[in-house]
């Protein structure tokens, strides 16, 4: 056996690291862990529930989010079916009874709305729910919703642990948590490493850049929508376009894939692009690919 000398080992270790350095940054970088997943509520193709999620399984995506209250049998024969998984349940009260409600009967079907959501999760094998934490408007303060709905959710903390699922609070159009400050001091407030984020990336293009929230939110992400949004507002005596697509719209995609990845972010990324994006197995199919494609920046 040869030996290599000294002269000859570092000429081949620089040589190395030359080349190294003129490797393109998504080969030289390790490889983005996100998984591509799409919310039930967003697949507008008819049919039953096995069949919606065949389609979706066939189109590229690996997840669905289905919505709270569904049929969980047939929801559980569906993701057996297919193999999918689940990536989180969608709360399906949280937009016709807040937890901010103005009355205790409104915030008690909100509870309960909650707390069945949990309970799917982890019949599907989800460890996260999506909330809408509550509503600032209709008579509600901004102040009432805050307190209101953080009574709510510490209420529901037992079961999260009892089922093992988390609660992520999303930023969503309710004229409430308007910033990344206030969000981190939403889910500060309540105090548990059961609550965290679900940072929706087109909302929050829509009041600051999707990155400084990300920045801020840090280790609180739970979860993440994709979605686009454009910065203009539409000429309302324009005629009515298509929905943005991924990549079509505002969102500095780079710079939010650069911010998951200082935070630490790995997992589900959910798409909820509207349903005509995913009214069969090609729209589907070039959302999924969209994702990819915002993926590998």
């Amino acid at each position: 056996m040869q030996t290599m000398n000294r002269r000859s080992f570092l000429k081949v270790t620089a040589g190395a690291a030359a080349a190294a350095a003129l490797l393109p940054r998504a080969l030289a970088a390790p490889p983005r862990r996100l998984r591509k997943a799409i919310m039930y509520s967003t697949i507008g193709m008819k049919g039953s529930v096995l069949e919606k999620f065949r389609a979706m399984k066939e189109a590229g995506f690996e997840g669905v989010e289905p919505l709270g209250g569904m049929n969980r049998e047939e929801v559980l024969a569906a993701f057996k079916a297919t193999g999918l998984q689940a990536a989180s349940v969608c709360c399906h009260t949280h937009w016709e009874k807040p937890l901010s409600g103005p009355d205790e009967a409104t915030r008690k079907a909100g509870l309960e709305g909650l707390l069945l959501s949990l309970r799917d999760a982890r019949a599907y094998g989800a460890d996260c729910v999506l909330l809408v934490p509550g509503v600032a408007r209709n008579g509600v303060t901004y102040q009432e919703c805050f307190d209101r709905s953080i009574d709510g959710i510490r209420k529901a903390i037992p079961v999260a642990q009892e089922t093992g699922v988390r609660i992520a609070i999303e930023n969503v159009g309710n004229n409430f948590i308007m910033s990344p400050a206030q969000a981190v001091e939403y889910v500060d407030a309540i105090r548990s490493e059961w609550v965290g984020w679900y940072f929706d990336i087109g909302n929050a293009g829509r009041v600051g850049p999707a990155e400084r929230w990300i920045q801020a939110l840090g280790k609180r992400l739970f979860r993440v929508h994709i979605k686009d949004y454009r910065a203009k507002p539409a000429d309302p005596a324009a005629p009515k376009s298509a929905p943005v697509k991924l990549l079509d719209g505002d969102t500095n995609w780079p710079a939010v894939m650069q911010a998951l990845d200082n935070a630490g972010y790995s997992g589900w990324a959910t798409s909820e692009q509207p349903g005509s994006q995913a009214a069969d197995v090609e729209t589907a199919r070039d959302l999924a690919r969209r994702m990819e494609r915002i993926f590998a920046l």
